[in-house]
């Protein structure tokens, strides 16, 4: 990475779920009562999700990131034996309310707000699911803005939910810094103009998309020393300075 490959950032912006909080979490707390192989099940919830947020999109039938989660939950427990577990069910998605940060995602966030960068989320969770996440982290004052796709109805990695970012925090792509663990997601934003670092948490293949992060990572305490102090003057979405 070019050294001065996030000079002149104003924001620091974070995919939520595989980013900041981890999904696999909901599953990891009810291990026990998922027979043999759970993480086969929390792969297939996390699978589908994804791909119903895709075709969706494509359909032109939009519905929000819960009704996704439920869905998805359904399709994992019934290919694996447990569909007729209500209460199961029950709990796997109240859990799923309170999904585990990350451990350095309180100090980065920490960090990254006392070099001077605006802090938020852009994510295809639904507002209520993501005060949830939040809340159960303990990250809301580390936040300047929480943004969620019910803005714009439409799923990542369309190009109008990166603008969504742009256009509510007032700045150019470039001013962004973007961060997310999905491949996708960070090809997304890159080909949108976000400078964007990969946060590449289980050593994925680099996947053949348009956009190239500027920057990949382990994990997100990777992120601070990225990050210089030099940012220019501030600038709106317009690109001009504000007035003085």
């Amino acid at each position: 990475m070019a050294i001065d490959a996030l000079r002149g950032t104003r924001a620091c912006v974070f995919d939520a779920y595989g980013t900041l909080f981890d999904v696999h979490g909901a599953v990891r707390r009810h291990r026990s009562a998922l027979g043999d192989d759970p993480g086969a099940v929390s792969a297939l919830w996390r699978q589908k999700q994804l791909e119903y947020t895709w075709l969706r999109t494509l359909m032109g039938a939009h519905a929000d990131f819960w009704t996704l989660t439920c869905d998805a939950l359904d399709v994992a427990l019934e290919r694996y034996g447990f569909a007729g577990d209500g209460e199961l069910r029950a709990r796997l998605l109240e859990a799923y309310r309170e999904l585990d940060a990350y451990p350095e995602v309180t100090a980065t966030l920490e960090t990254v707000r006392a070099r001077g960068r605006a802090t938020a989320i852009l994510s295809n969770g639904a507002p209520a699911m993501l005060r949830d996440a939040v809340a159960a982290a303990d990250i809301g004052p580390l936040l300047d803005h929480v943004l969620s796709i019910e803005e714009v109805g439409l799923y990542k990695p369309r190009p109008e939910v990166y603008a969504l970012a742009c256009s509510r925090l007032d700045l150019l792509p470039e001013a962004i810094c973007f961060l997310s663990a999905n491949s996708w997601d960070a090809h997304g934003a890159a080909h949108h103009g976000l400078r964007v670092v990969w946060v590449n948490r289980f050593d994925q293949p680099v996947d053949r998309l348009p956009g190239e992060p500027v920057a990949t990572i382990r994990s997100l305490d990777e992120l601070p020393p990225l990050l210089d102090d030099d940012r220019g003057p501030s600038r709106g979405a317009s690109g001009r300075p504000p007035p003085s």
